[in-house]
């Protein structure tokens, strides 16, 4: 959750009216879900909390500035910086393509202060971290630009081939150098450390800009105040996210008077003009706004609603603004309809269908399961259906587990759903190392599985032992327990892969047909996982198992 702090009395100034504390802390919270952690009244310093973590328009007093002017109705409706052409050129090499292969940029030209550059800097920090998932997806570089000569290039380079002085420090050292000797080196090399090169900036002197994404040059990245013209960057893997970056940037600084101009990127195979409009409209039925909220609007309604929300309506086209990359489907923007309404003005409607709920026999029956599973000293832990590949496959030292993966993911984090269960339980041990020993856990949820074109939703219980001590017999114990409880006869037949050790692993099966997994943790996954102690495990297919027994 980001929290930013910045001067009311600077957001009162863009936002052109003023608003009582009080006042403000109803409002964004209704609006901005965000909420006041403290204010200070002698120095009006604030600092907000914001619990929207893919709103990073939000995540600056600029953007929430523009933001209520909308609710407030003083301006309302489309805004878009304005951008000038310039003959500034950054060459793009081949060789950054697997590395780090985008970049968006331009120069701004305006008065920097103490605080606008302690803003700018917070803001860079926050996009980074959050956003740009700790550098790794996106990461933002600001420079002097009056120090660089243009054309600038990025391109890779081998990590014992040049040396120049990262800021905060008085000497040249070599980029490889840099990842162990400097205090950003040690936080993120980790996202380059791996690459037999390493993505640079460097301009047509010959001075390197930055070891992207690591660490500015104590020389052209030490954008101070006084400075009259700053060069922005944001470098990443996601093409999107990266002009994202620029655009916020831009229209930012474009709102505090700044001169904007536009920098010309050369890759192999085309040239694209940065920062640029992402264009992005999208059509919206009255139908659906009364459908999804319950009003019945007229269409001046909507549109009003629409343009305090800061789009642009022409019809029933809607024009999202370019600082803008989490629309991803008309309800979003039927949301932001019910936001400016306000959810408090929607009255309930009365209840005309009346039902009697009940559990079904799946529910009752897995239940009964965690029961047991409860009785034989295991804690309960409740992970997201949302993992990733890395954690369901890779790390588990298995392929191919019919995963389903998200076409369009917000976090890499969170790309697939889960196929089984035994992936949680490593990363839950992987997180627990500190706690005491033995570590008994277990969880009960949904799976789902792709076979073929066909996806199949399925009820899973998986249990997991650590401690200095556990072996194939302890585990087993305890899917007899389980299936003796049951009433059910269960054999385990010799099943290898890659997550068990060989010959310790077992597929567990109940009238000559597989509802699950046992065995011993390889050595491999524990290394993958980081864990020193032993860890058995269990998982049981409890929809296949209830439809054989029923």
């Amino acid at each position: 959750m980001p929290t930013i702090s910045f001067s009311y009395k600077d957001f009162e100034k863009l936002l052109g009216r003023k608003i009582p504390m009080d006042e403000f802390k109803d409002l964004v919270l209704l609006y901005a879900k965000a909420e006041v952690e403290d204010y200070d009244s002698k120095t009006a310093e604030i600092k907000l909390a914001l619990d929207d973590t893919n709103l990073p328009y939000l995540w600056s007093v600029e953007g929430l500035a523009r933001y209520f002017k909308g609710v407030f109705e003083t301006e309302k409706g489309l805004t878009k910086f304005k951008v000038s052409s310039s003959k500034y050129d950054v060459i793009v090499d081949k060789s950054v393509e697997k590395v780090r292969p985008y970049i968006a940029t331009f120069v701004a030209s305006g008065k920097i202060d103490n605080y606008l550059l302690e803003q700018l800097i917070q803001f860079q920090e926050k996009f980074c971290e959050g956003y740009g998932r700790k550098r790794q997806k996106v990461s933002i570089g600001l420079y002097s630009s009056k120090k660089v000569k243009f054309p600038v290039h990025y391109k890779a380079a081998a990590p014992d081939s040049i040396k120049f002085v990262p800021l905060e420090m008085d000497k040249k050292i070599l980029l490889s150098k840099v990842l162990e000797l400097h205090p950003k080196g040690k936080q993120y090399g980790w996202i380059i450390k791996d690459f037999s090169a390493y993505p640079i900036l460097v301009d047509s002197n010959n001075e390197v800009l930055s070891l992207v994404p690591i660490i500015n040059s104590n020389f052209t990245g030490k954008l101070v105040v006084g400075d009259s013209e700053l060069l922005f960057e944001a470098t990443g893997t996601d093409e999107e996210a990266v002009n994202l970056a620029a655009n916020i940037f831009a229209q930012n600084l474009y709102e505090r008077g700044f001169k904007l101009q536009s920098i010309t990127v050369h890759y192999n195979n085309k040239k694209v003009k940065s920062p640029h409009s992402f264009n992005e409209k999208i059509k919206i039925r009255q139908a659906d706004v009364e459908v999804l909220t319950g009003l019945k609007l007229t269409h001046a309604q909507t549109k009003d609603l629409l343009e305090r929300a800061r789009y642009g309506v022409s019809d029933y086209t809607v024009s999202i603004p370019d600082y803008r990359k989490d629309i991803l489907h008309v309800f979003d923007v039927i949301e932001d309809i019910a936001i400016m309404y306000g959810f408090n003005n929607i009255e309930s409607a009365p209840l005309t269908n009346y039902t009697m709920g009940s559990p079904t026999k799946m529910n009752e029956f897995v239940d009964s399961v965690r029961e047991i599973v409860l009785g034989l000293g295991f804690q309960e832990i409740l992970s997201p259906i949302l993992s990733n590949k890395a954690i369901i496959e890779e790390k588990m030292e298995v392929q191919d587990r019919g995963i389903v993966e998200i076409s369009n993911p917000m976090s890499e984090t969170y790309s697939a759903v889960r196929s089984w269960l035994t992936p949680i339980m490593m990363e839950v041990l992987s997180k627990n190392k500190h706690r005491d020993f033995p570590q008994k856990i277990f969880e009960q949820g949904l799976i789902n599985v792709r076979k073929g074109q066909k996806i199949e939703d399925k009820e899973a219980i998986v249990l997991a032992i650590s401690q200095t001590k556990t072996d194939f017999t302890e585990i087993k114990q305890c899917l007899d327990a389980i299936m003796n409880s049951l009433g059910v006869v269960s054999s385990v037949e010799p099943f290898d892969m890659g997550t068990f050790i060989k010959g310790r692993g077992g597929s567990i099966k109940v009238n000559g047909k597989a509802i699950g997994l046992i065995g011993e943790i390889s050595p491999k996954v524990l290394s993958n996982w980081e864990l020193e102690m032993p860890v058995t495990a269990l998982e049981i297919d409890l929809s296949e198992l209830k439809r054989i027994i029923s």
